[in-house]
């Protein structure tokens, strides 16, 4: 995954549907809970052509652009009279089902199951609209085994699950290195060891895992813990950048109320300008998010870390993505899907063009 290695245009879909579990997970569980914030909408306050959006994002820090366009009210103020319904989840499979019923209009979501949403079905059923984190992975180890990145031969470490975001990075990492391992089984000169992320740290605790090539926050919390950093993934990306977070909505809701998507992504851009004008703040919004959420807030020495790792940006890094899934088709995971169409880029445009930013590109796939 080096960055002088060119970007490939993918091809062909062939084998996605026959392996659905991977490129897919960005969380675990099946979980959806209604986020139950509710944002005040001024009873003269004119509705767009939908009396509601529903969105969807994870309780992470990666999506703290949902977060905290939520929390701080950014997102609602946009949208005027057309009020959020906003969900969360705990796993990718489980926003995109959602997306296909109906039951959201708009979600963050990662990568993967991105890309594994628009090619099961056949293109048909999502669009990427906008980025919104880069960044946020580390491989982090047991400094008492692991002295540098020649040690991992012959370790242990965990990845998510088998063929996810942080999974398929690792596989394509160890592979660069000259090094053989099964995707499937994980064994090889490295064992690959698929790890749900919320019993991580104790399989660190206990020995049975070496290290982990893990997304914030389990990196900090490993490192919390007596891990040590062994590598961040931004530094094997061209500009220290790579998609972790993107914003996709159904094509039905994109083509029936352009308007609303419009409002969302306004808010979205505008989210980002505060977090990155306000880091300590926005640091404090998402956290508190989450604490509602989850009933608890992440310690200092876990957050502050995990908050510096993260970029938030509204490009999707496009060319980023096609790597992505470039390196599952080389890992054996799957045959090269093909992705022209799944970015509409168009709305995101015209609201960055109003705010006096940049326009994004769409790395050749795009909608023609």
């Amino acid at each position: 995954m080096s960055a002088a290695r060119p970007f490939t245009t993918l091809r062909t879909l062939a084998a996605v549907a026959a392996l659905p579990l991977l490129l897919t997970a960005c969380g675990y569980g099946a979980e959806s809970t209604d986020d139950g914030k509710r944002t005040e909408v001024a009873a003269d306050a004119e509705k767009l052509s939908a009396d509601e959006v529903r969105i969807g994002y994870f309780p992470n820090l990666t999506h703290a652009t949902a977060l905290v366009g939520v929390e701080e009210g950014l997102i609602q103020k946009e949208l005027g009279g057309t009020r959020i319904k906003a969900s969360t989840f705990n796993a990718g499979p489980s926003e995109i089902e959602a997306l296909n019923s109906g039951s959201i209009d708009i979600g963050w979501i990662g990568p993967s199951p991105s890309i594994n949403g628009y090619t099961k079905s056949g293109g048909k059923n999502l669009r990427i609209i906008s980025g919104s984190a880069s960044g946020g992975v580390k491989l982090v180890v047991d400094p008492d085994k692991i002295k540098s990145l020649d040690d991992l031969k012959g370790k242990k470490i965990a990845t998510p699950q088998l063929g996810n975001t942080q999974d398929v990075a690792f596989l394509n990492w160890i592979a660069e290195q000259g090094w053989k391992v099964d995707a499937q089984s994980g064994s090889g000169d490295v064992s690959v060891v698929r790890t749900d992320n919320k019993i991580t740290p104790d399989a660190y605790r206990s020995g049975s895992v070496d290290g982990a090539w893990v997304p914030e926050p389990t990196a900090s919390k490993l490192v919390s813990e007596g891990a040590k950093v062994l590598l961040d993934e931004s530094d094997l990306w061209p500009d220290k950048k790579f998609v972790i977070t993107n914003i996709i909505v159904s094509q039905k809701f994109l083509k029936e109320h352009p308007d609303v998507v419009e409002a969302v992504l306004r808010g979205s851009v505008r989210t980002n300008e505060w977090i990155n004008a306000n880091s300590q703040e926005a640091k404090a919004s998402a956290n508190a998010a989450l604490k509602r959420l989850s009933g608890k807030e992440l310690p200092a020495e876990v957050v502050d870390p995990a908050w510096k790792s993260i970029t938030f940006l509204d490009d999707p890094l496009a060319a980023t993505l096609d790597a992505q899934a470039e390196h599952a088709v080389k890992a054996g995971l799957l045959e090269e899907p093909r992705l022209q169409g799944i970015y509409d880029l168009t709305p995101l445009n015209e609201v960055l063009r109003a705010e006096g930013k940049d326009e994004v590109d769409d790395a050749g796939l795009g909608v023609k």
